[in-house]
């Protein structure tokens, strides 16, 4: 299995609109961050987990020529925002796209993409086939999904594992149950905004801990905001096993 980080940014990216802070301002191309995702290839299956408003830059940066379905996190504008953009596989593959999410994921993905579903669609839109998941294992073209689920303030959230690869982003907490979920994974991807408290988003004390205590062999930190501070700096702050992600990062498991 090959991950591909396409995003490892917050909400608004970084560097952030007319933001003149070290880290907007930084030469260092690690701290170039677009919207959180990442694009997974296993058993032969090239599928994204989440399709935010920089997307389609993600998909021509990464060179991605083929694409079997998208999985969503939830519904927040900087995790679905891109969806139109898959209409270029549609075309290029002539076929529909699966997408995989809670329902009310998909309900926004309707409601937002009205036009993709309406009965006389205009020609070019994209086309979707939409699955409705639970907090049950499935499956995505061969791939196993194991949901894990995670809150982001009030708002219920999945995170995912993929074999011994578990990513979770945009929470702030997640139960003993859920945890247990995570154990035995190689590698675990966690949200880490800042180090301040935030209402909705773990710190990075908050994703350490957690991380020492699931035992996990490697960990990487994503969701970031231009208030952690720089790649750099950041990184010689943490244990071992622990690193920031970066846009184009690849893990080869």
């Amino acid at each position: 299995m090959r991950i591909t980080f396409l995003g490892t940014g917050t909400s608004q990216g970084i560097p952030v609109i007319a933001c003149e802070c070290a880290v907007c301002q930084s030469d260092d191309p690690r701290d170039k961050r677009l919207r959180t995702s990442v694009w997974i290839q296993a058993k032969g299956k090239s599928i994204v987990i989440d399709t935010g408003p920089d997307f389609r830059q993600q998909m021509l940066r990464a060179n991605v020529k083929d694409l079997d379905a998208a999985v969503f996190t939830h519904q927040h504008k900087d995790h679905t925002a891109g969806l139109d953009d898959i209409r270029a596989f549609n075309h290029r593959n002539q076929r529909d796209i699966p997408l995989y999410g809670r329902e009310s994921v998909l309900k926004q993905i309707q409601n937002e993409f009205s036009y993709a579903f309406s009965e006389k669609r205009y020609p070019g839109v994209p086309h979707f086939e939409l699955h409705n998941i639970e907090n049950k294992p499935f499956d995505v073209q061969g791939v196993t999904f194991t949901p894990i689920e995670a809150m982001h303030h009030q708002l219920p959230v999945y995170g995912y594992r993929v074999g011994d690869f578990t990513y979770i982003t945009d929470a702030n907490f997640i139960s003993e149950a859920e945890q247990q979920k995570i154990i035995g994974s190689k590698v675990l991807v966690l949200d880490t905004l800042q180090k301040e408290p935030h209402l909705s988003h773990f710190t990075l004390s908050q994703s350490l801990a957690l991380i020492k205590k699931l035992q996990v062999p490697s960990a990487y930190l994503v969701h970031m905001s231009h208030r952690l501070g720089k790649h750099a700096d950041i990184e010689n702050e943490l244990p071992d096993n622990v690193h920031l992600a970066y846009d184009g990062l690849v893990l080869d498991l």
